[in-house]
């Protein structure tokens, strides 16, 4: 089994039904094992147009998935919970990153891992800290800390009172 990272971010038809159903999701991914994941985080959308804030969170997962097959997987998750692709960093309903795959470095027409924005968006790299602050640190390159954007307009942590907001 290969530890993988997993980022999850929904903006779109209950947002938190849809972190909460990846996540489900990914506990039953066959030959794989959902250790567990970070807490859930707020942030401002990066793309096109007016959009809803993003929920975000990372997930660890053990998998003896290729990561071919594992990417498969994961796209048939966002399919499942109604990921339209027809705008880059549109709006969307779910959307699952393989963040890090165990140590592996891939480069192909489907497929880079580690993740190649990963580095510079404090919305992946404050949950991931929440599970490995090592290799949060290991793979930013942010002019601070993780940890530190949170609180800021652009990153928040999501407090037990606000997830029922999200909930509808």
């Amino acid at each position: 089994m290969i530890r993988c990272y997993i980022g999850l971010g929904s903006n779109q038809a209950s947002p938190l039904a849809q972190i909460y159903g990846a996540l489900n999701a990914l506990r039953r991914l066959p030959g794989s094992r959902l250790v567990e994941s970070s807490r859930f985080y707020g942030s401002r959308a990066i793309g096109p147009g007016e959009q809803p804030d993003y929920i975000n969170a990372v997930a660890a997962l053990d998998t003896a998935l290729s990561p071919e097959d594992l990417l498969a997987a994961l796209q048939r998750i966002e399919h499942q919970h109604g990921r339209k692709r027809d705008v880059r960093w549109g709006a969307r309903t779910l959307d699952l990153d393989i963040l890090l795959y165990g140590e592996q470095h891939i480069d192909n027409n489907t497929l880079q891992i580690p993740h190649p924005r990963m580095p510079m968006r404090p919305f992946v790299l404050a949950p991931l800290a929440d599970l490995s602050e090592e290799l949060a640190r290991q793979h930013s390159q942010l002019s601070a800390p993780a940890d530190q954007w949170v609180g800021s307009e652009e990153l928040w942590l999501i407090g037990t009172e606000e997830l029922s907001q999200y909930a509808e």
